[in-house]
């Protein structure tokens, strides 16, 4: 039983490593939060910015990562 929660653990743990590499590396390589279609509004008190195509590019990607290691 703590072998299972082990294994998972460390799978957990190598996935944050990639995710936080792929944070502070891939801003420099892929323009998410800067695409076409992301919604940003400036006016006299303040700003909205919301990512939306950014969101729904990495919620596929994440999607097939998903699927592929099922």
């Amino acid at each position: 039983m703590s072998g299972g929660l082990g294994k998972m653990l460390i799978q957990l743990g190598l996935v944050l490593i990639i995710a936080g590499l792929v944070i502070h590396f891939g801003s420099k390589i892929f323009p998410f939060g800067n695409l076409p279609g992301d919604i940003h509004m400036e006016g006299k008190h303040g700003s909205f910015y919301f990512p939306w195509v950014s969101c729904i590019v990495i919620s596929i990607v994440l999607s097939l990562l998903a699927h592929l290691f099922r």
